[in-house]
């Protein structure tokens, strides 16, 4: 682990007046910088969140990184996303460089140049582990998020995920939705008095907004085998924390996808991780990276889950810490809940950017010695105001910090060095071949199969006169099941199955 050496003086542009030697950051802890004092979050308080801001270009992905590092470092997986590459990098040993270099010294700080434990994925399966989960864990909430689904449109997928529960119809891949949507609709008149209104219109909206999933690769997402939350919360040999990298630059061309899987994840180490209350360390840090693609245009309900998710999920031992430009991105009942902050520089050339700047200088315990509003907008990169919380919970004053450098190297690796450490992951070979087994679809189409089986040998039972009489409806009705059944038989296969039995994520069973 890198050391921090005590230094005569600190940047004065940063700290003001330093004192003439600094004290070490305490052990248990997880060292961000240097103000007049070293900024650190402690271990035991780590799972009470974050929230790192700033414009772009002011030094957010470099502080990710450390921290990222700095709990690895500590025996603490993390999770994180890649918008732009240039987190890959941590995988790599460091590199001198001139900035690197300065700021280490103007703060008396020894980098420890070298590679870190990592393991990428990718929703994709190009730059990373194929990720996946079903459609029944997903569950019908955070569905109609994702396919901005109306108040009626929602009602009736929610009554098709009933269906799907009471008729032992696993939904795993959006094959298995799209195939139960379709056996609604041919049975909505018999089912709406047990269910509840099911019209063709909104079925067929769903199918239209299944579609649009599937032309942004959704169906990569949906299907097995499932991601197991431990492969997330791994160790190595001497004990450093595996740091989960999500290849996202590709993902970020579908951001409601990118933000509900997010998501999905926290609701599952939710509902798979056991209480632990606060212990001497987190059991995960998830960073969540261009957070405001969540809470954007969300509906009060997802809101509501969403606040509940982070309120509980410290409990597990789980420390969230959003990441985005704007601290007005996250809604007030989520931020009042993130006691450790970092907050880069902020430009407010416009009224809205300049109540944003007033909006986050409030948000921090005041100093007398820093007119928080005015250094927002001033500092360079690579500087921060910090604030996390002390020894009893409370937030500390906030203070000018320099952040340390990384570690690790600071920008992307090339593609055959990610495909060496792929080769090289714990995690190879599990999650790379896709599974297949019966679902919805498939049992639905024997259905089919069945009664255009039983329409048939009915016909053939008929007298010549019953069958003058009737034979051309009953034709007709047979070939048009037949037609069907065709059909769905020679639908591409998309991204198939998880788990062994269905159940809801947390965000769709979670009482309120």
């Amino acid at each position: 682990m890198a050391k921090r050496k005590t230094a005569p003086k600190t940047n004065k542009a940063v700290a003001g007046d330093a004192p003439a030697a600094v004290a070490e950051a305490p052990e248990n802890s997880v060292y961000i910088g240097q103000s007049v004092k070293p900024e650190f979050i402690w271990l035991r308080l780590a799972n009470r969140h974050g929230l790192i801001t700033g414009a772009t270009g002011t030094g957010k992905t470099v502080t990710l990184q450390g921290l990222a590092e700095a709990f690895s470092d500590a025996g603490v997986p993390v999770f994180c996303a890649d918008v732009k590459g240039d987190l890959s990098g941590v995988a790599e040993k460091g590199e001198p460089k001139g900035w690197i270099e300065a700021r280490a010294k103007e703060i008396g700080y020894t980098v420890d140049y070298k590679a870190y434990p990592v393991i990428f994925w990718d929703l994709f399966g190009e730059q990373g582990h194929p990720i996946r989960a079903t459609v029944s864990e997903v569950g019908p909430l955070l569905l109609s998020r994702l396919m901005d689904l109306s108040e009626a449109q929602e009602g009736v997928l929610n009554i098709a995920f009933k269906i799907g529960d009471d008729e032992k119809l696993p939904l795993l891949d959006l094959k298995d939705l799209q195939a139960l949507l379709e056996d609604l609709a041919a049975r909505a008149d018999t089912l709406t008095t047990k269910y509840g209104n099911i019209t063709k219109a909104s079925v067929g909206s769903i199918q239209r907004s299944l579609l649009v999933l599937e032309r942004q690769g959704a169906t990569h997402f949906f299907g097995e085998p499932a991601l197991k939350i431990k492969d997330l919360m791994r160790t190595d040999r001497s004990g450093q924390g595996y740091i989960s990298v999500l290849a996202a630059d590709k993902l970020m061309e579908s951001p409601r996808l990118y933000a509900t899987f997010l998501l999905f994840l926290l609701s599952e180490l939710f509902e798979e991780l056991p209480e632990v209350g606060d212990p001497e360390k987190p059991n995960l840090v998830f960073f969540f990276d261009e957070a405001h693609l969540l809470f954007r245009d969300a509906p009060k309900a997802l809101l509501e889950k969403v606040e509940q998710v982070v309120r509980l999920i410290r409990s597990k031992g789980v420390g969230v810490y959003f990441v985005t430009q704007n601290p007005l991105d996250i809604p007030d009942t989520v931020s009042r809940q993130l006691g450790n902050r970092i907050q880069h520089a902020l430009r407010a050339f416009t009224p809205a950017e300049q109540k944003a700047v007033r909006s986050a200088a409030q948000t921090f315990r005041k100093n007398p010695k820093i007119d928080t509003e005015q250094a927002i907008m001033q500092l360079g990169t690579g500087q921060a105001l910090v604030s996390t919380l002390d020894e009893k919970g409370q937030p500390s004053m906030v203070e000018l910090t320099l952040v340390k450098p990384p570690n690790g190297r600071v920008g992307p690796i090339s593609e055959a060095e990610r495909k060496a450490i792929i080769n090289a992951s714990p995690v190879r070979g599990e999650y790379d071949e896709v599974e297949d087994r019966e679902s919805a679809y498939e049992i639905l189409q024997k259905r089919t199969t069945k009664r255009a089986e039983a329409a048939a040998a009915q016909s053939d039972d008929e007298t010549p006169e019953k069958k003058k009489a009737g034979g051309a409806s009953r034709s007709d009705g047979f070939w048009t099941t037949v037609s069907k059944t065709v059909i769905r038989t020679v639908v591409p296969a998309a991204t198939r199955v998880i788990e062994q039995q269905i159940r809801r994520g947390m965000l769709g069973g979670i009482k309120r």
